[in-house]
C-alpha cells in the first residue's frame, strides 16, 4: 500500500472529442426521412378531412384548419432537415462517439470496453436505399444506447465487424 499514488490529472492534455471529424449521415437517409413524414403527415390529413367530412360543426375553420396543417407540415420539415444535418458518428481506437441535436447538441462517447451487444437493423424504406441502422448496446439497458441510423449498409456491416471485434477482444 506504500506505492499507491493518486497523480492529479491535468485535463488541458485529455483529447478533445470537440475536435473530432465526425461522419455524416448518407444524403439517401434525407429521402427516407421525407417519405416517413408524407406518409405521416397524408394519414393525419386523410383523418383530418375524414372528420370534417362528418362533423358540419368545423366546416367553418376549414381555412385556418389548413393553413395550421401545412405550417405544422414545415416546421417539422425544418427541423428534421436541422436534426438530419447535426447527426454525425465517429470511431475512434478506444470509443464510438455520436453526436444529435437541433438546438442543443449532445455528444454521446461510449468506450468499447463498455459495449454489449451490436445490431443491424434495415427498414423497408432504408433497405430500398441501401441503408441500414446500427444499434449499440451497453450493460444495464434494455434499449441501444446509441443509434446511428443512415449508414451505406456495407459500410454498416463493417462497422459492425469493427464493433465485434473490439468486443472479442474485450472477453
Amino acid at each position: 500500500m506504500e506505492d499507491f499514488t493518486n497523480e492529479t490529472i491535468d485535463t488541458n492534455q485529455l483529447p478533445k472529442y470537440e475536435e473530432v471529424e465526425f461522419s455524416v449521415l448518407h444524403p439517401d437517409y434525407w429521402k427516407v426521412i421525407l417519405i416517413s413524414l408524407a406518409v405521416f403527415f397524408l394519414i393525419i390529413g386523410i383523418g383530418g378531412c375524414t372528420l370534417l367530412y362528418f362533423n358540419k360543426e368545423l366546416n367553418p375553420f376549414i381555412l385556418e384548419l389548413s393553413i395550421l396543417y401545412v405550417v405544422l407540415l414545415l416546421l417539422v420539415i425544418f427541423f428534421s432537415r436541422l436534426s438530419f444535418k447535426k447527426k454525425g458518428f465517429a470511431f475512434r481506437n478506444h470509443d464510438v462517439l455520436f453526436r444529435y441535436g437541433i438546438i442543443a447538441t449532445n455528444t454521446l462517447v461510449i468506450p468499447y470496453n463498455r459495449v454489449q451487444h451490436v445490431s443491424l437493423h434495415e427498414g423497408l424504406l432504408s433497405r430500398f436505399f441501401g441503408l441500414a441502422k446500427i444499434e449499440i448496446f451497453t450493460a444495464g439497458g434494455s434499449s441501444s444506447d446509441i443509434m446511428i441510423p443512415g449508414i451505406e449498409k456495407e459500410q454498416a456491416e463493417k462497422i459492425k465487424q469493427l464493433l465485434m471485434g473490439k468486443i472479442q477482444k474485450q472477453l
